[in-house]
């Protein structure tokens, strides 16, 4: 029902979001028979719908590679963050999953929901990864073990002291994502091989702006909060992280959040290298969208209260124009244009950051203009207002009733079958 508001207040997502889901249904029909595959384009699909459609338009070799490396990641993330696993048990776990990935037999019950069946049924993630060639095998044991020991180390830390700790962190967690999937985009012939630095950053961009999202479901995770912004910075507005969420300290956890907002739009030029550089439509696309969803997403979060309040998210029609027109480097240009310029209109002159804030934005924003391609650019965000006629926005709002009350009953008939 919420996504039935939204279009009536912005009907232009409407085709958009309508083609979403038609290629979410594609997808789905397009699972594999082999029950191994079959399992894993499932969970995909349970993980990350989105981003799972994504990679399914991926070449068969390289999709397939994708696919179980998304998913051994989500499998090393479900382990570092169940809370209820005691240290000791979780370290070894972590450091040796490189090795486990080659177990076929091997599983680890933990995580809730989808991840807790992930988890469960692991030894179908496994076969199929035994099934990739030796070159997919060798980048993805390399990019894991990695990952496994970063995130060990810092389990043995209570907290995310300086800024540095928190560039090694994200480094650690997603730097080596970036690092894996240029390896794998190398492996399969598409690409050259990425220099590690902006491949790095490519990782830091998103897991950076995952953190600033989410501060709220960290501070209130049971039976341990989590907090991944660095002493560094919140000391700066509060005596203790929690402060941050409270009413009465407001002024300051939005000076915190914006603080946190400009470190992560440091990323931003290496991030538009890498993704100039890129040759195959099909992996640029799977490239190009995350990274437009990380600007957009912190052009909402930046000066919004909202953050220590409640989940502050891309409204799916959004997401549905960016999956539907990213489809070249202009795309990109214009993207991150709008939504730089959306939160240069939110910057407070008195935010103890703004002039940082500022100067970054000015650099992204030339960037985009020595583009040369913004004047093309037809843009879905700024001036995103109501084009339908009234009588156009009635029918379309049935429409979608339709394909809501479809999707529920479909759903229904699935999980009573």
């Amino acid at each position: 029902m919420g996504t039935l508001k939204a279009v009536l207040q912005h009907p232009d997502d409407f085709y958009p979001l309508l083609k979403l889901m038609m290629a979410v249904k594609q997808a789905e029909k397009q699972i594999p028979a082999l029950p191994h595959w079959g399992f894993c384009y499932s969970m995909l699909h349970k993980v990350s719908r989105s981003f799972g459609l994504v990679i399914q338009q991926l070449g068969s070799e390289l999709r397939d590679a994708v696919c179980v490396f998304y998913l051994l990641l989500r499998a090393l993330d479900t382990v570092e963050d169940d809370t209820t696993i005691d240290t000791m048990t979780k370290i070894p776990i972590l450091m040796e999953f490189h090795r486990h990935i080659y177990d076929p037999y091997w599983h680890f019950s933990c995580g809730t929901k989808e991840y807790k069946i992930l988890m469960d049924r692991f030894h179908h993630v496994s076969t199929a990864f035994l099934e990739l060639n030796a070159s997919f095998q060798e980048a993805i044991e390399d990019i894991t073990m990695k990952m496994g020991a970063g995130m060990a180390k810092f389990i043995c830390k209570e907290e995310v002291v300086s800024i540095a700790d928190y560039d090694e962190y994200c480094h650690y967690v997603a730097g080596h994502v970036g690092l894996g999937l240029s390896k794998l985009f190398h492996a399969s012939g598409k690409e050259v091989l990425f220099p590690e630095s902006t491949s790095n950053a490519m990782g830091l961009f998103l897991q950076k702006t995952n953190i600033v999202r989410d501060f709220l479901v960290d501070i209130n995770e049971v039976p341990k909060s989590r907090v991944y912004w660095p002493r560094q910075v919140w000391s700066r507005y509060a005596s203790k992280p929690e402060d941050l969420k409270h009413k009465d300290n407001s002024k300051k956890a939005v000076q915190c959040l914006n603080h946190m907002v400009t470190n992560a739009l440091v990323h931003i030029e290496d991030c538009l290298k890498y993704l100039s550089g890129i040759r195959d439509p099909a992996i640029f696309k799977f490239c190009a969208i995350p990274q437009i969803m990380a600007i957009g997403t912190l052009a909402l979060c930046y000066n919004n209260i909202e953050v220590f309040r409640g989940v502050v998210k891309l409204r799916r029609g959004l997401t549905a124009k960016i999956i539907d027109r990213t489809n070249t480097m202009a795309d990109v240009y214009g993207a991150f244009n709008d939504f730089c310029s959306m939160i240069r209109s939110k910057i407070n002159v008195k935010d103890p950051n703004a002039h940082m804030t500022v100067s970054r934005i000015d650099d992204i924003q030339k960037i985009c203009k020595n583009s040369r391609t913004l004047d093309k650019w037809k843009s879905y965000i700024i001036d995103d207002k109501p084009t339908c006629r009234p009588a156009l926005i009635a029918f379309l709002i049935v429409i979608m009733a339709i394909l809501y009350a479809y999707s529920q009953h479909h759903k229904s008939k699935e999980a009573t079958s």
